[in-house]
Order: structure tokens, then sequence, then C-alpha cells
């Protein structure tokens, strides 16, 4: 998996929210001002061709619709967050959480009991 520009990651955004669409629905969910049809269109076949999207043709028209899902971007997004910029560390990532969100005593206890419950499930 490769990772999206800002223009590709939008376009998934709506694509998954929408499940499938014509480029005419991914620009109408669009903020203004809204980028011409040629550009959508674009960014679209350049997401099919990463394979992150497929379509399937009715009459003259292509139905995209995505092949990756939401959760399965995130986790890549994140991993490379947390190897390029965390040193792999999810010490380094709570602690810069901390510091950079200023999270309260009752923020950290949360992340802890969440941190608890995934570990007792691996269990």
């Amino acid at each position: 998996m490769r990772e999206l520009t800002k223009a590709e990651e939008q376009v998934m955004l709506i694509l998954w929210e929408l499940k499938e669409a014509i480029v005419k629905d991914v620009i109408d969910r669009m903020e203004e001002p809204k980028p011409a049809y040629n550009t959508v269109s674009t960014v679209i076949r350049v997401l099919e061709g990463k394979g992150f999207i497929d379509h399937k043709a009715i009459g003259n028209t292509h139905v995209y619709f995505p092949l990756i899902t939401e959760e399965q971007y995130k986790h890549f997004a994140f991993d490379k967050v947390l190897n390029n910029y965390f040193e792999n560390s999810y010490e380094s990532l709570v602690s810069f959480l901390v510091k950079e969100k200023n999270m309260d005593v009752s923020q950290l206890d949360e992340i802890i009991a969440l941190a608890e419950q995934l570990k007792n499930k691996k269990s």
C-alpha cells in the first residue's frame, strides 16, 4: 500500500462514506470551490491504478468503489507515522500526545483502561 496524496485522500474519504459513486457524486460531496470534473476523474483513475478502487461499467457510466477499507488505510497510515516519527515506540507517541494535546489525568486513565482491555482480549 502507498500513501495517499491530499486529493486522493479526499476522494477516498467520500468513496468510503458512499460505498460506491460516479464522479459527479464525488464532486457533489466536495467543499467549495469544487474542483473540475476532469481533475476528480484523473484522481479517481490514479487511485484505480494504485489499487485503491475499482469500477463497474453500467452503460456508459463507471461506478467506482473502494477495494481498500478505511480501517486498512488507517492501520497503514498509523504504522507509518509511528515508525517514521516515533521510532516505533508507543511510549514516545503517548508522551507526544500528552505534551502536545495537554491531556489531563482522566484522558490518560482512559488510554490506560483501553490498553488493558485490548491486552486482556489478546490473552
